[in-house]
């Protein structure tokens, strides 16, 4: 009953947001999964959720709106069907101690597109110089044929540093793709 109620209303809102002209895509959180899997068992997701998020993202599809999932955790179980049944396209959050970007561009990145993977603990300890070399690396495996969007693995907290921000974002305006 709890999936039915939440799942009406995330439907009636995605329908909502989708519906207005000047909403160019959604983007719905909703953490899955922890550093070693999914929250609750693959199959509770697949039977409960995902016909709740199929609903969601055709309603965006309905509006020619894309829909991108942001989930953190593990979700290497239940990637398939995100992308092939409930019809996202588009992940965000990648964490380098459980899926580096790069490896989920391999993965998913002809079916999906790429968003993030910055590894926010890696922008909050690393120096700025560090920080460029570590961008850079992402851009040079992650943009080559399309379909990635630069950004940081998860929200930027109050403690990373303004700076080593500010450099991720200067390499991705500065990359030429060669």
């Amino acid at each position: 009953e709890i999936f039915n109620r939440v799942g009406e209303l995330e439907v009636a809102a995605c329908e909502a947001m989708a519906s207005h002209e000047k909403v160019g895509a959604l983007i719905i959180g909703d953490d899955m999964g922890h550093k070693h899997g999914t929250l609750v068992s693959a199959q509770v997701i697949r039977e409960y959720a995902m016909p709740w998020d199929k609903r969601m993202v055709e309603a965006a599809h309905r509006y020619d709106k894309p829909y991108i999932l942001h989930s953190c955790g593990n979700l290497s179980e239940i990637m398939d069907d995100l992308i092939d049944y409930v019809g996202i396209d588009a992940k965000h959050s990648y964490e380098d101690v459980i899926t580096p970007v790069a490896e989920a561009k391999r993965l998913w990145g002809d079916r999906i597109a790429i968003c993030g993977g910055v590894d926010v603990d890696k922008l909050a300890r690393l120096s700025e110089e560090e920080v460029r070399k570590y961008t850079r690396r992402i851009l040079e495996k992650c943009a080559p044929g399309g379909g990635y969007l630069l950004g940081s693995g998860n929200s930027v907290a109050n403690y990373i540093p303004v700076d080593n921000y500010l450099a991720m974002l200067d390499e991705g305006v500065r990359y030429s793709g060669g």
